[in-house]
């Protein structure tokens, strides 16, 4: 067996409205199939997110109060007052400040941008903020990507005469603020058909009613936004980024061409990869380390030079910012193990005075990657008893409803079910952790521990052809909500399985079943080599793309895991790197198998890692669970029968066999009869036989060697016909009636033949049909292949 390392869960689908959707489009069955799978069945709706280039954006004017926030923005144009555009220091907020700031600087607007230093200000609209606001003479403030928790704020905007106009996506709480307007998709009672805009996209709806028609020239901006804050990318968000990826391949903006040279990439190639990947943590590596300000002016500047030196600082930060996340995470994960252990802890909450607040949220996520538990990590500040913190969750735990729950101990918070920030007092930190796994307790059951992999459809190599894989091109560009296709490939044989990369640590085979073939290669996954025995069934998944080289294309499968559901044999036999080729299984799960005690000590084994048991007789071995388990056989049992008490009727995970012995048996001379009745008839006429001083001489006289006259001797003492002392054989007088196989020497000299002939000389085949013929065999039915763990 090969375990996968998450839940492989596929999608129900519905077969009938999928091959009526792919008769209705006239596109490949895989596509109707995977359309299906989210949510989409309906002819119209398949349309319009398959070819969005016929549709439109809504208008911006259903978002509530829309109406009112034009009219006051344009007024304050007209009289020249001095506006704020109030942003946030993330990607989504540094390119929601860019939109706004482009579209009033446009319309000639009196306009600067204020986004607050995540260290010294934390994370949105302050009270000091807004009153060195006022003290400059701001009239209006416009916030993006920020803004709806800011109750306090936006009463003291009103008392200080400024008019504040909240734009925003994050969850609005049960008290929303008393501001002049609010723009947000979520507001209850709105009208507005998108509830799942980023920042961004908010603030591009705002830039989209101030111009009176859509402001394509932003959609670059728009589209890097909403791929960074990770909104689901189905609906408008769909159309903004697919939209906008195009734009931005033609984009001469010198901000994102400087960064992509500096990131080794190209516009031209601009895809949600390339932005999620090369854009976006550049762009949040500056509000992570010191301030967003370069990124906001890097997105704005119109000049070459000044863009490209904006992009080797903004560069340089990220650099930093990833060393900075390698070292916090060694700790965190330090102190995760040795402090709040996974298993006694269903929600990691952990913290440490000097921690970079800026880079948090990543090491949580990295947290949630190892751990597979929801994980918030804090950053104390000792001067103020302050911890300010990045929480991020799995599947089946609402971040933001969880936290909503604990509001008595968060004087700041908010975000997403998947991702929040919060601020708390750090005497409060133990009592948050027993609280949130209290609810975690209640709400989560231990399968949702283990992770998930969710897969769109399970696919015959029959299915899999060049056509199908060009056509989920239509499906792109993917994010949260329309994630890129990941498929399974079930039960086919696997050839040329090999390791390749410098460092051999990718994998590549092929997939084949009779007439069909799917090669697959696998990053990172090339220790799984040493794990797929020789014709087993594999399962895998993976994404399916088009492999070219040397103008031929063919299939491939970009391979994300592995599996084989039924047992497997490993065949050692032979190989003396035995502690070489041991340690490469490196499972606690592996017992070996000992049958001599005297090999106990042959070879050292790391007791951390196995667990050696010695079987010397047939009812420790029928006793022996080995159930899911791999086991090493190590050395040859005594008779085949003790080998088959172990293995009957049972199912083990693996079978390594290793079969270690000092002396072959096989390839020695098993006398005849003829030879037993030469010599006693020799002992006879001798009376007595000195098998030292004369042993070698009668062995070369009758070409035989030491070691059968021995045998023999030892069967005919065994048997009574003779005495042996000092090597001195003599008859005895008194005559027995016996057969040779009474020997118990025969005995085990048969037994031992046959037992090497069976187990040590027989070919991979016939060993692995001998263990067949006695193991328990399930075959996986389609539940379990739809689920497994």
């Amino acid at each position: 067996m090969l375990y996968p390392k998450t839940r492989w869960v596929i999608r129900e689908s519905n077969e009938l409205a999928g091959k009526e959707l792919a008769k209705q489009l006239n596109i490949a069955p895989l596509v109707a199939t995977l359309l299906v799978n989210r949510g989409i069945s309906d002819h119209d709706e398949a349309k319009k997110f398959l070819y969005t280039e016929n549709e439109e954006f809504h208008s911006p004017f259903l978002l509530n109060d829309m109406q009112p926030a034009v009219e006051r923005i344009k007024s304050a144009i007209e009289g020249q007052e001095p506006i704020l555009i109030f942003g946030d220091y993330d990607a989504d907020g540094v390119t929601s400040t860019s939109v706004m700031m482009d579209v009033l600087s446009n319309l000639g607007a009196n306009v600067r941008y204020y986004i607050p230093n995540r260290f010294t200000e934390g994370y949105g609209p302050n009270e000091n903020a807004f009153r060195e606001a006022a003290a400059s003479g701001i009239k209006l403030i416009i916030t993006v990507d920020t803004g709806i928790s800011a109750t306090n704020e936006a009463s003291l905007a009103k008392e200080l005469g400024m008019d504040l106009i909240i734009t925003d996506h994050h969850e609005p709480g049960q008290e929303l603020p008393d501001a002049f307007a609010i723009i947000h998709p979520k507001l209850p009672n709105t009208n507005y058909p998108f509830p799942d805009l980023a920042g961004v996209g908010v603030a591009f709806k705002l830039a989209h009613a101030l111009s009176d028609d859509v402001p394509w020239h932003l959609l670059d901006l728009a589209a890097i936004g909403t791929i960074a804050d990770l909104v689901p990318l189905h609906g408008e968000n769909r159309l903004i980024v697919k939209a906008g990826l195009k734009r931005m391949a033609t984009s001469t903006r010198p901000g994102l061409l400087a960064l992509c040279k500096i990131a080794g990439t190209k516009l031209s190639d601009a895809d949600e990869e390339m932005v999620g990947f090369a854009i976006a943590p550049r762009l949040n590596a500056a509000g992570r380390l010191e301030h967003a300000g370069p990124a906001v002016e890097l997105l704005m500047t119109n000049d070459s030079t000044n863009a490209a030196h904006l992009a080797e600082e903004i560069d340089a930060m990220n650099k930093e910012r990833k060393f900075i996340v390698t070292e916090i995470t060694k700790e965190a994960v330090k102190m995760v193990e040795e402090e709040f252990p996974p298993e006694e802890n269903n929600v990691i909450v952990i913290g440490k005075e000097g921690w970079n607040p800026g880079v948090i949220g990543i090491v949580a996520s990295r947290l949630v990657e190892r751990f597979y538990r929801p994980a918030i990590v804090l950053s104390y500040d000792e001067e103020t008893g302050m911890a300010k913190g990045s929480a991020r969750s799995i599947h089946g735990f609402d971040l933001f409803k969880n936290l909503t729950a604990c509001k008595d101990l968060l004087p700041h918070f908010g975000g997403h079910p998947m991702a929040a920030g919060m601020t708390l007092h750090t005497s409060d930190v133990e009592l948050l952790r027993t609280k949130l796994n209290h609810a975690a307790d209640a709400q989560l059951s231990a399968e949702d521990y283990i992770p998930i992999t969710e897969l769109d459809a399970s696919l015959d190599l029959a299915e899999i052809d060049l056509e199908s894989i060009r056509q989920l091109d239509m499906l792109a560009p993917y994010g949260m909500k329309n994630p890129k296709p990941k498929v399974m490939v079930h039960g086919a044989d696997a050839s040329g399985i090999r390791k390749i990369g410098g460092n051999k640590t990718h994998l590549k085979l092929t997939l084949e079943k009779p007439g069909y073939a799917l090669d697959g290669v696998g990053f990172h996954l090339g220790g799984v080599a040493d794990e797929i025995s020789p014709g087993s069934k594999v399962s895998v998944i993976g994404e399916l793309s088009i492999n070219e080289w040397n103008n031929i294309k063919k299939p491939q499968i970009l391979l994300k895991d592995i599996a084989i559901k039924d047992w497997q044999l490993f065949d050692m036999r032979g190989n003396k790197k035995i502690n070489e080729w041991i340690s490469q299984i490196n499972d606690k799960k592996t017992s070996i198998i000992i049958f001599s005690e005297k090999h106990l000590n042959k070879f050292s084994f790391s007791e951390s890692m196995f667990n050696t048991v010695v079987i010397s007789d047939r009812d420790q071995a029928e006793k022996l669970d080995i159930s899911k388990k791999n086991i090493v056989l190590f050395d040859l049992p005594q008779d085949i029968e003790m080998l088959e008490k172990l293995v009957s009727g049972k199912k083990p995970a693996r079978i390594y066999t290793h079969f270690y012995q000092e002396e072959n048996h096989f390839f020695s001379t098993l006398p005849t009869r003829d030879h037993f009745k030469w010599y006693y008839a020799f002992l006879i006429k001798r009376r007595s036989f000195d098998m030292k001083k004369y042993g070698n001489d009668l062995a070369a006289h009758r070409g035989w060697s030491r070691e059968t006259i021995e045998f023999m001797s030892q069967v005919f003492f065994e048997l009574d016909f003779v005495t042996i002392k000092d090597g001195l054989i003599t008859i005895n007088s008194e005559k027995t009636k016996k057969d040779l196989s009474d020997s118990p020497a025969y005995q085990r000299k048969q037994a031992q033949m046959n037992v090497e002939k069976e187990l040590l000389y027989s070919s991979y085949q016939q060993l692995k049909q001998w263990f067949d013929d006695r193991l328990v065999h399930t075959v996986p039915n389609e539940e379990e292949i739809k689920v497994w763990t």
